[in-house]
This record gives structure tokens, C-alpha cells and sequence, in this order.
């Protein structure tokens, strides 16, 4: 047993052993390279290439490091798919199939000239040859994701050309596979379709409707990590029964679980976490262990054809993406990222080569000198000098890709973040959640995380009210509450702070801290002592005396299963103080959600939020509402799977009327089933202050503050009034 422990005799059998150095590798390569200012996804190639059997031959690129490479490699497709911008991608989509074609079509041509006039291929083997040019792996997308912008135009673009270029290039591969073993006919051509056509309804049509029932009836944080990991195996498995790779599959689960999955929410913090941290970086190692740079040294031949298809992919790659950003009036650092997207050769590249490799032509002739005692040398489609330079194409294509992708991410933050200043920020945008009940403390913090701004890092409160006398029990309960209310928040890669507070009552406990900590936002759950026509004491006590927004939740199913918003909003709410306020927050919530926002209201409200939306696209529609209280009506549309929100106001402001105070009511009487949102914009004249209105610019100086959308919001009113 003991012999067997400190074997270290190479390549390292112990497993222990051989997962510590993966561990160590992934720790250390990205922090020693940093200081060169290289990715560090190529420190993870050019440390599986010292480590692997043609380095060092520390290990071998055994089934564990194939099994955990095929899972980093289904995770970045996956990955992709679940951070796309539906409203985005839907908008682009004509963009992204220009590119895929641009990408497709030219490294065919160049790929095709090349294998023939060049390398002298026979026209078979160079249109396989252009064909791997043409697929490419979006092993540079963690590094446009870790700078915050995987939701530009130019990653969206990038990423829908990837599936197009990616399934026409495997299907050339199909094709000339069925070619060397003569199935090219008609019954070939019908099956191919008909099984992709069902695996992508499949996956788009039925992915979805199990994710909601599913998340609506298991809130473990395990079980749903299981289950999206084993919903992404299960897509790429289908994929692979329909005759195209598993990576399409991955991308296209992504897709199909995007809305149910919010970029804000504790379940995507933990699949982005696990994926960068392991199974991504064990891929890139991988990758790095298939090179074999004694090939270089020993053969001419392999340096000569690496370099020429490195050049050919490169050369038709920039093409494309240069074509793209001349079609489409692109800035110079969106075509570096589309380049830096699409350049990088891995995943497809390397099943074209192998599949290419293992076809030999001539096996008839084979089997005949076998017969009779003779040894002939098979002729491969492509020979070990294409098997060798795809390597090296690897190697340098994934080298300049994250570079070029880590120059234009760096580069479009910089212009995003602009000048803003994230600690002024997060000082304008403070949101407070009073809790007193466990059982609602998650809903509420996934609803305040979902709701703020992106600048806004450390602007959220915890509050527990303890009664003022005093009692060991009371106080234990209420920092369990706080505790759980952080554990909420740290799962959404969010601080929050904690506020204990010992007041005679609640509304003046909230009132004060208020003032106090100059909180903008107050998250409520619905009250218990819940009346037949008001919210309830405490809230009618804080909408007399808080100057802030107030919002008062019902959550009765998980934020992610909710298909649409409805937001109902009363006439003459663009004469509120507020009324800018509100919809930033609404805003925020339909971008983080990827749930389609519907405004019902008069058309001189609707007026503002469409001229915003020109701007700041989500996925949205307006339509003219003029009966506040036509519950009827809202009944015909809404569904159980859609949340209500009303735009309230407290009395005598310009946008109240007397139905405002059925709302609570009516909502119980018509929608028992359905998450329900009433918000109380902030108001002039409310806790003893007086407010400005529009034409005093300071009331629209924090909005600028908090970011792009913002600016825009306050801009237009600056314009309008």
C-alpha cells in the first residue's frame, strides 16, 4: 500500500497526486502569466503541454482528463447560450446569420485553395481541410464574460454565428464521412433532416416547460445544480443522435433554460462558478496535452502545413470578422471581439481532424493483401503532417484569439464604465429589506438583487426590528434572520450589510434607518396584518413618513419561473417625482430576468417609456390602459405564471385615485395564485420634505450616477420638462 502512495514513477498513477497538480496548475498559471499580461487561458494550454505525455509526461491524457474536457467544453457552449440577451440576440439575429455565413463561406474558399494549389490535397481532403477552418470554439468567451460584457451586440453576434458556422462545417463533415462509405442518397439526406429538426424542437420547445416545473417544485440549490448539469449532457447526448456534434446541443440548452436561469440569481452564480473554476480550465489543460512539439522538430513537413493552415484560418477568420464590421458599422474593438470569438480552433477542429485521420481510403486494398499475406500502408484522408499541424494551428489560433478578445473586452468596459464613479454609485442606489419571517427572506433578496443597478455593489441593508425590551431569544432570532438574509445575498455574488434595530414599532424602526442610512429603495413583504382594503398598518405608516421608494412584494412561486411582468400605471404618473425612479428599477428587473415587461397606461406615460426603450432595448410592450381599475380586463390576459405590478400613490399626489385603495383586494379576489409587485414611487412632500420637481436638475443627479440607463432616463427628462 505504501509503495503504492509514493510512486512517482512517471506518468503519475496516484490520483490524488495527478488531481492536486491539475489543482495547483489551475491556481498558479493564470497568476504567474498575469504578470506578462497573458490570458490565462493559454497559461492552462502551455501548462498541459509541459505536464502532458509529449512534455514532461507528468500525466497522460487518460478517459478523467477526456471525461472532465468534454464537460468544460460542453460548459462554455452552455454557458454561452445562458448569458445571451434574448431581447439582443432576437434583434441581431440577422447580424449573427450574416456573420456565420461570412465565417462560413470564406475559410471554406481560402481553406479549399489552400489544400489544393498548396499543400496538393486531393479535392476531398481540402474541402474537409476548409471545412475545420470554417468551425471554430469560443475558448476566449470566459474571457469577454469575466469582463461584464457578454451581453454586446458584438458577443451576440459573434455567438449566433458560432451555432450557424459550427452545424454547417460538422455537417460537411457528415457528409464527406458518408461520402468514403458510399450512404450519400436520398434516405441519408431525410434522415439527417428530419432528426435535427426534432432534436431542435425538442430542446427548444420541451426544455423549457420541464426547467419550470421543475424549478417551481424543487428550491434545493443542490437538485437544481443537478439538474441543469444533467439537462445540458441529456441536450448534447440528443444532439449526437441527431448526427451533429454534442457542443450544439449545449448551446441550444442554454438557450432553452435562459429565462429560467437569471443572471442575478444564486443558481447562475454557482454554474459560472464551478465551470470557470474546474471543468473549463481541466479542458483547456487538455487541450494543451495533445501537443506534440518533437513533431515540429523532427518533420518539416509538419511545421510547413501547421504554419499554412494556421495562416489560412487566421487570414479567412479576420476576413470574416472584418467583412462583418464594414456590413454592419461596427466599432474596431466589437470586430476584435468577433474575431477573438471566432478565430480560436479547438473542439470542432479537432473532431474533423481525428474522424479525418481514422478514414482510410483504400481499405478494400487492405483486406485483399491480407488475404494473401502482403502489408499495405493505408492512405488516410488526412495524413499524421495534418494531424500534427492542426495541433500547432491549436496552439497559436487560441493564443491570438484570447489576446485579440482580451484587448476588445478590456477595451469596451472602459468605454461603458466611462466615468462613472462605482463607490458614488452604490452611495446613491441603498436598497433596505426589512424581514421577520425566514420563509420570505430569499424571495426578497433575489427581487432587491434583480432590481438594482449594475454599478451598485454594496448599496443593500438587512433589517430586523427587535422590540425594545430586551430578550436573549428575540435577539437570537433576529441575527438568524439577518445571517440567512446574507447567505441569500453572498449566493448572488452580493454583499449585504446587517442592521439590527430595537424601536417601539416596526414602521418607526424602518422610518428611522430610513433617514438615517439615506436608503433610496424599502423591499416589504406583504404585511400579516393584511386588511380587506389597506396594505396594513406598518406600510401605511412608513408611506406617510418614509421619503423613498416602497415596494411591497407578494411571492407565492420563485422569481425565475415568472414568464411576464404586467405593470399597470395610473394616469398622470410622469407628473410624479418618482415616477423616473420606478422605471429604472423595472428596467433593471426585465434585463436581469429576461421576463418580458407589458406597460398598461395613458399615452403620454407610455410616450416616455418607449422613447427609453429606443435606447435600452428589453423585451417589452406598450399598450394604452386608461381604467386603472379594470380588473376584468387584466384578468383576460394574465396568466399564473406572470406577476402584477401596480404603480400606486399615496393620497392627494397628482397620479392618485380612490381605486388605489381596492388594489390590495381586488388583487386577492382576482389573482390568488400570482406574485404581485405595488410600488410606491418616491413623492414630494412626504417625511417632512419637499422634494423638487424636474425643473431643479440635482433630483436628476443621482440617476446619472447609477449608470448608462440612467443617464438616458435623466437626460430625457431633462429634455422634456
Amino acid at each position: 500500500m505504501l509503495l503504492t502512495i509514493f510512486d512517482f514513477n512517471l506518468p503519475l498513477n496516484n490520483p490524488v497526486l495527478q488531481f492536486s497538480v491539475i489543482l495547483f496548475i489551475i491556481l498558479f498559471a493564470p497568476i504567474i502569466l498575469n504578470k506578462f499580461k497573458i490570458p490565462h487561458l493559454i497559461g492552462l494550454i502551455i501548462a498541459g503541454a509541459l505536464i502532458g505525455p509529449f512534455g514532461f509526461n507528468l500525466m497522460l491524457r487518460d478517459s478523467s482528463i477526456i471525461l472532465y474536457g468534454t464537460v468544460g467544453l460542453l460548459y462554455i457552449m452552455f454557458l454561452a447560450g445562458l448569458e445571451v440577451d434574448f431581447t439582443d440576440f432576437k434583434r441581431n439575429s440577422g447580424k449573427s446569420f450574416v456573420f456565420g455565413m461570412f465565417t462560413f463561406i470564406i475559410p471554406m474558399i481560402v481553406g479549399y485553395v489552400a489544400g489544393v494549389y498548396i499543400l496538393e490535397f486531393s479535392t476531398l481532403t481540402s474541402i474537409l481541410l476548409a471545412s475545420m477552418f470554417a468551425s471554430h470554439t469560443l475558448i476566449a468567451y470566459p474571457i469577454v464574460s469575466r469582463f461584464g460584457i457578454s451581453r454586446n451586440k458584438s458577443v451576440s453576434i459573434a455567438v449566433g454565428g458560432t451555432i450557424i458556422t459550427d452545424t454547417l462545417a460538422l455537417l460537411v463533415l457528415a457528409v464527406i464521412v458518408g461520402m468514403t462509405k458510399g450512404e450519400i442518397n436520398q434516405e441519408f439526406w431525410l434522415r439527417l433532416a428530419i432528426s435535427i429538426i426534432l432534436f431542435a424542437s425538442l430542446i427548444i420547445f420541451i426544455f423549457p416547460i420541464i426547467g419550470r416545473w421543475f424549478f417551481k417544485r424543487f428550491s434545493d440549490k443542490i437538485s437544481q445544480y443537478i439538474f441543469v448539469l444533467a439537462m445540458v449532457f441529456l441536450g448534447a447526448f440528443l444532439a449526437q443522435v441527431a448526427g451533429i456534434e454534442a457542443i450544439i446541443g449545449a448551446f441550444l440548452t442554454g438557450l432553452s433554460l435562459n429565462r429560467l436561469i437569471p443572471r442575478t440569481s444564486a443558481l447562475m452564480n454557482r454554474i459560472e462558478f464551478v465551470g470557470n473554476a474546474l471543468f473549463i480550465p481541466i479542458f483547456l489543460i487538455g487541450v494543451g496535452m495533445l501537443i506534440n512539439y518533437k513533431a515540429f522538430l523532427q518533420d518539416f513537413e509538419t511545421i510547413k502545413v501547421g504554419l499554412i493552415m494556421t495562416l489560412a484560418a487566421t487570414v479567412s477568420k479576420f476576413l470574416a470578422a472584418w467583412v462583418t464590421q464594414k456590413t454592419f458599422c461596427l466599432k474596431a474593438d466589437e470586430r476584435r471581439i468577433i474575431f477573438g470569438l471566432s478565430n480560436a480552433q479547438a473542439a470542432a477542429t479537432l473532431a474533423a481532424v481525428l474522424v479525418g485521420y481514422n478514414i482510410i481510403l483504400n481499405q478494400a486494398q487492405i483486406d485483399a493483401a491480407l488475404l494473401v499475406g502482403q502489408v499495405v500502408e493505408p492512405i488516410r484522408l488526412l495524413n499524421e503532417s495534418v494531424l500534427n499541424g492542426t495541433i500547432l494551428m491549436i496552439l497559436i489560433t487560441c493564443t491570438h484569439a484570447s489576446f485579440a478578445a482580451q484587448k476588445g473586452a478590456r477595451n469596451i468596459a472602459l468605454s461603458e464604465a466611462g466615468s462613472t464613479d462605482i463607490e458614488n454609485s452604490s452611495a446613491d442606489e441603498r436598497i433596505l429589506i426589512p424581514i421577520s419571517d425566514k420563509s420570505n427572506v430569499q424571495e426578497l433578496v433575489n427581487l432587491s438583487v434583480s432590481i438594482k443597478s449594475k454599478n451598485n455593489k454594496i448599496g443593500l441593508y438587512a433589517l430586523t426590528i427587535v422590540n425594545s425590551e430586551k430578550s436573549t431569544d428575540t435577539e437570537k432570532k433576529a441575527h438568524a434572520l439577518l445571517d440567512s438574509a446574507a447567505v441569500f445575498a453572498s449566493a448572488t455574488d452580493c454583499q449585504i450589510q446587517k442592521l439590527l434595530r430595537y424601536d417601539m414599532t416596526v414602521s418607526n424602526g424602518i422610518s428611522n434607518i430610513v433617514k438615517e442610512q439615506t436608503i433610496t429603495d424599502v423591499v416589504l413583504n406583504v404585511s400579516h396584518d393584511y386588511e380587506h382594503v389597506h396594505l396594513g398598518s406598518t406600510i401605511d405608516n412608513l408611506l406617510t413618513k418614509c421619503e423613498a421608494n416602497i415596494m411591497v412584494y407578494n411571492a407565492l412561486q420563485s422569481l425565475n419561473t415568472i414568464k411576464r411582468n404586467f405593470i399597470i400605471i395610473p394616469q398622470n404618473a410622469e407628473k410624479e417625482v418618482g415616477f423616473p425612479y420606478w422605471i429604472i428599477k423595472l428596467w433593471n428587473l426585465a434585463k436581469n430576468t429576461g421576463v418580458k415587461n407589458i406597460f398598461y397606461g395613458s399615452k403620454d406615460t407610455l410616450q416616455y417609456m418607449i422613447e427609453i426603450h429606443k435606447k435600452h432595448t428589453i423585451n417589452a410592450e406598450f399598450i394604452e390602459f386608461e381604467n386603472f381599475s379594470d380588473f376584468l380586463v387584466l384578468a383576460r390576459e394574465i396568466k399564473i405564471d406572470d406577476t402584477i405590478i401596480f404603480i400606486l400613490s399615496r393620497k392627494d399626489h397628482p397620479s392618485y385615485v380612490p381605486e388605489m385603495a381596492r388594489v390590495p383586494i381586488s388583487l386577492r379576489q382576482y389573482f390568488p395564485q400570482n406574485n404581485y409587485l405595488l410600488f410606491f414611487p418616491l413623492q414630494s412632500g412626504v417625511g417632512d420634505v419637499t422634494v423638487p420637481d424636474f425643473k431643479n436638475p440635482s433630483i436628476l443627479e443621482p440617476l446619472e450616477k447609477l449608470d448608462d440607463l440612467g443617464k438616458t432616463i435623466a437626460s430625457l427628462f431633462k429634455i422634456s420638462r
